[in-house]
């Protein structure tokens, strides 16, 4: 006698459907008023600015976007006008939002899409195809702006699922396992409203420290919050020391309080940004440089620190106050008052503020 096979187990990263119901239905009623959002079941949304505020949320909060996304609108309400927008513009409006390279690849992406008709493509494939545009904004647009049934991940969405999962593999190792366990989720009739479920959901209960587990919708399926220490996941790899860089500003002011400033080469960090003169930025003691102009240089008493994503940087400061004299070739001179208007990071606009 034959005995019948046991059922298959289903695998380690399914989880119960019911997931899908109970997230949507506390959406409808707990969703973030958002000025890119739609309410809750009330269609798609205009993809151009889906768009541009996924490229805005990038490594950046909600509420610093805010009104930046509100001053862009009012700029460029839609994908003509920002591709006919000056550069220096569309620059100077991004800076403090930090990631400069996402501002040049706003401009590239909506002269591309202008000049294929002005509509977005409706497909993740064809939204991946553009500058600046990786698989989670595709995904998201395609879910919020077409109904494409697609799995939006971003870090919100990673940290809700390791806890349903309790998954012990750290990120970023565990993102295929993430990727399989959420794809079954999504409904065919409300991607975008599950997508921005999920991430409300990650953004407003099920927060990194101090989870509030008894306010979350998903309680009875999280394996994480049935154990003793939810917050303990997503788990993390060990990292390493952040590299540590050195360099020089020059903050140079003539006798009408102009200050001296050049713009960065177009490619490479902070491309296409204005500047402070500087050495140049390397590991160990700050490079040899020479400053932009003969000057009585002084080293002020304080330097500055900045942090981007893979180094830290520290400046010393000189400063100098010449007279009304031409500035040197590729540099110009720029009005205290005009310095707002400049497509000046943050970084410099920090060895400013740290001279008075």
């Amino acid at each position: 006698m034959v005995e019948n096979p046991p059922p298959a187990s289903k695998p380690e990263s399914a989880l119960p459907a019911a997931i899908t119901p109970a997230l949507l239905g506390w959406y409808d009623r707990h969703a973030r008023d958002l000025p890119w959002r739609r309410q809750p079941g009330s269609g798609r949304a205009d993809p151009y600015r889906v768009w541009l505020s996924e490229i805005m949320l990038q490594q950046t909060t909600v509420e610093a976007v805010k009104p930046y996304y509100a001053r862009f609108l009012a700029a460029w309400p839609d994908i003509g006008a920002l591709a006919a927008a000056e550069d220096g513009a569309v620059l100077a409006a991004w800076a403090g939002l930090g990631y400069y390279a996402r501002a040049r690849n706003l401009l590239a992406c909506a002269r591309q899409v202008a000049g294929a008709g002005g509509r977005f493509p409706g497909t993740e494939a064809g939204l991946r195809a553009l500058p600046g545009i990786g698989a989670y904004t595709a995904a998201a647009i395609a879910a919020i702006a077409f109904g494409a049934r697609a799995a939006v991940i971003d870090g919100n969405v990673e940290r809700v699922m390791a806890r349903l999962l309790a998954l012990e593999t750290p990120l970023p190792t565990a993102k295929p396992t993430i990727r399989a366990a959420l794809e079954p989720l999504v409904p065919a009739d409300r991607p975008g409203d599950f997508a921005q479920a999920m991430m409300d959901l990650g953004a407003t209960l099920c927060t990194p420290r101090a989870p509030a587990c008894g306010r979350c919708p998903l309680a009875f399926a999280c394996r994480a919050g049935r154990g003793a220490d939810p917050a303990g996941f997503p788990r993390k790899a060990p990292r390493g020391p952040r590299p540590v860089r050195h360099g020089i500003a020059y903050l140079c002011r003539d006798a009408a309080g102009r200050v001296l400033l050049g713009t960065r080469p177009a490619r490479g960090l902070l491309g296409g940004m204005a500047e402070i003169p500087n050495s140049g930025w390397a590991p160990g003691a700050p490079p040899a440089a020479v400053p932009p102009l003969a000057a009585h240089w002084q080293r002020h008493p304080a330097g500055i620190s900045h942090v981007f994503t893979h180094f830290e940087l520290r400046l010393a400061i000189e400063t100098a106050r010449v007279g009304r004299v031409a500035p040197p070739p590729g540099l110009r001179w720029v009005a205290a008052e005009a310095l707002d208007a400049e497509p000046l990071p943050t970084l410099f606009r920090k060895v400013i503020a740290a001279t008075g």
